[in-house]
Parts: C-alpha cells; sequence; structure tokens
C-alpha cells in the first residue's frame, strides 16, 4: 500500500513539473541612475503612505470625507513624479512642535526636583 501511494505522489509529482509553464529568465544590466529612482521612487510611495496611516492625518482626512483607504489607493495609482512632489511637500511642511523652550524648562525642573527629594 505505501509502495503504490509513494509511486502515485511520483507520477503526479512528474506530470506536475511538465505542466507548469516555464518562462525564459533575463538578466541585464541598469544604469546607476535607473536604480536610484526606482528606489527613490518607492520610497516616496513609502512615505507618504506611511504619513496618511498615521491617526492624526487619517482623523483629519476623516473630518473631510476622505476614507484612509481611498486615499492610500490614490497615492499607489500616482505617477513618480506626481509622489515625489507630494512627499516634496510634506516634508517642507512644519512638524508642528512649538519653537519655544518652556517645554524643556519644565521637563528640567521637574528632573531635578524629583532628583532633589529622592535624595
Amino acid at each position: 500500500m505505501n509502495s503504490a501511494a509513494t509511486k502515485m505522489l511520483c507520477r503526479l509529482l512528474i506530470v506536475s513539473i511538465f505542466a507548469m509553464p516555464f518562462q525564459v529568465a533575463r538578466a541585464g544590466m541598469i544604469g546607476t541612475s535607473q536604480a536610484i529612482t526606482a528606489t527613490s521612487a518607492q520610497a516616496d510611495r513609502d512615505a507618504v503612505i506611511a504619513t496618511l496611516s498615521r491617526a492624526d492625518v487619517a482623523s483629519q482626512l476623516q473630518a473631510r470625507g476622505v476614507d484612509t483607504s481611498a486615499a492610500t489607493e490614490r497615492v499607489a495609482s500616482m505617477t513618480d513624479q506626481e509622489v515625489r512632489a507630494l512627499a516634496g511637500q510634506i516634508d517642507s511642511l512644519p512638524a508642528g512642535a512649538s519653537s519655544s523652550s518652556t517645554g524643556w524648562a519644565i521637563a528640567i525642573v521637574a528632573a531635578i526636583l524629583i532628583w532633589y527629594y529622592y535624595k
């Protein structure tokens, strides 16, 4: 019984190997500029999609009536030049942090008070 099952399995594997379509693989040299362009375009696309997946951005999109998945699909369908322009605009926007140093001053004073009362 075991030998019949093994023979049948071997025959099935042989038939499946011959039934698979074979494709010719081609290798070629590409220029450095092509490799960098493809890599940077994908990195820009990933950065824009990561920005869209942030909670604050998603809530602003929802407030304006735009679904986050629809926005992600739209970014996926954009050309590399459009994505590069959008990523450049995102990179040039302010981060939203305050330029004053009161937060750092409060943190330092709190750390000093904690250290003083600890010792």
